[in-house]
């Protein structure tokens, strides 16, 4: 177990978990391990729009600086968007200060390397180490301190980044679009990356004011969204979350689409365009059986991975996949990422319709998801209820019940105190009396 990661970054109450001094000394520990050769270090810092952004990101400096590293600050940006800066910018280190989808009271810490790519565990495990160190000795001298300074352009830079991942002669003429910016990183950029490319756009949560972030609004909130595609009789509504690393679909007639739907979208264009560069994708152990079974129709198959896009991604890594994703809405293409980005996967699905000029409730419903449920049960800090005995013999009951035709998922989040329980089967009564079931277990040893 790690003492500050988790399954996305070091994430927690502001002020309270991600205090300035846990900040100031992960920006020299971090500054320090990525520190290799001669040259001056930078490093590039992006937040979000949360309250608590200007604290971290103020104590970041100061632990970067104070081990002789350069900083440049972005200002609210996506996550994907730090990422891709990283590396066009030369870095040593990219940051992220985003708790994502969680509400303005947390706060987290996001870290790239010069690569783009999230930190492996090793890396992570060594920064931890260093963090809990004592780095007195390992601070710079007065004369090599960092310096810090705002890059001004950055918003330009990634519109320009998204755009170009469409063909040239591709433009989103004729079609009405509702963006839905959660209030957060994405307010000026998806709005105008979308208007750029010619759609008429109508744009909501983008009013941040540090403390409304994915406050009804965003993928996360999406009642908003689809009230709004309603009333204007939009083409498609799109829904980034705080960092906009993700993204949820609403189809001209108000019906969601996760990214299951998604992912099955873009890799039946790729495969028609022979853009595959595997033959299948990677996804979570949460994605619906629904889409394994549609990709299995077109001769493609589909790697299940540990909840959590880095997992995602490590395996597209290391096994040569370019497309990839979650039900929950991070959808990775290698090909012009390092991370989820969810204006760049929509572009991707709008460019699916321009072409074939149909709804997106056409293009988009792939298949018929199986009867899924999902619940969540949360337990005190520092309790282990999965391994009490009632719990255990709930879980092994409930697996026989639903056999071979049925998953059951249980695991516990790895951002907050909460296990998710998840069952999947053709027979949506048995699913439900069988995630019911843990549950009731799972809240009797939590309580």
């Amino acid at each position: 177990m790690r003492k500050y990661f988790g399954t996305d970054g070091i994430r927690g109450r502001a002020n309270g978990v991600i205090t300035p001094e846990l900040a100031l000394k992960v920006g020299q520990a971090a500054g320090l391990v990525f520190q290799r050769g001669d040259h001056r270090h930078r490093v590039v810092i992006g937040k979000d729009t949360r309250l608590s952004g200007y604290m971290i990101e103020t104590a970041m400096v100061a632990g970067f600086t104070s081990v002789g590293m350069d900083v440049l600050l972005l200002g609210p940006m996506p996550t994907p968007a730090v990422a891709m800066l990283t590396r066009s910018m030369r870095a040593d280190i990219g940051v992220m200060i985003s708790a994502s989808h969680n509400p303005f009271e947390d706060n987290g810490i996001k870290i790239f390397g010069p690569d783009g790519f999230k930190l492996s565990d090793e890396v992570e495990r060594e920064i931890e180490r260093l963090i809990d160190a004592d780095l007195q000795v390992k601070l710079a001298g007065s004369q090599d301190l960092g310096r810090a300074k705002r890059i001004e352009s950055v918003h330009a830079r990634y519109i320009e980044f998204a755009k170009r991942t469409l063909p040239r002669n591709l433009t989103l003429d004729g079609l009405r679009v509702v963006v839905d910016c959660a209030n957060g990183a994405g307010y000026r950029v998806a709005p105008e990356t979308l208007w750029e490319l010619g759609a008429e756009v109508i744009a909501i949560g983008t009013e941040p004011d540090g403390f409304n972030i994915n406050r009804d609004v965003g993928s996360t909130a999406p009642e908003a969204l689809v009230s709004k595609v309603r009333e204007l009789r939009a083409d498609i509504g799109i829904a980034l979350d705080g960092d906009a690393d993700r993204v949820l679909v609403v189809d001209e007639k108000g019906q969601r689409v996760d990214g299951d739907q998604l992912m099955a979208v873009v890799a039946r264009s790729w495969q028609e365009d022979a853009r595959l560069s595997k033959n299948g994708i990677v996804a979570t152990i949460m994605s619906n059986l629904g889409l394994e079974r549609y990709l299995g129709g077109l001769g493609l198959g589909m790697v299940r991975t540990a909840v959590g896009d880095r997992y995602v991604l490590e395996h597209m890594r290391e096994h040569g996949y370019n497309l990839g994703g979650e039900q929950s809405g991070h959808i990775i293409m290698s090909d012009y990422a390092t991370t989820g980005d969810g204006l760049v996967a929509a572009l991707q699905l709008l460019s699916v319709v321009q072409r074939q000029q149909r709804p997106v409730s056409e293009v988009c419903h792939c298949f018929d998801p199986l009867p899924q449920v999902l619940k969540n049960v949360r337990y005190a800090t520092g309790g282990e209820p999965l391994r009490q005995d009632s719990v255990v013999t709930a879980i092994e009951g409930a697996r026989q019940r639903l056999g071979e035709g049925g998953r059951l998922v249980i695991r516990p989040s790895g951002t907050e105190p909460v296990i998710r329980v998840m069952a999947e089967g053709d027979d949506r009564d048995l699913v439900v009396r069988v995630v019911d079931d843990v549950v009731e277990a799972l809240r009797k040893v939590a309580a």
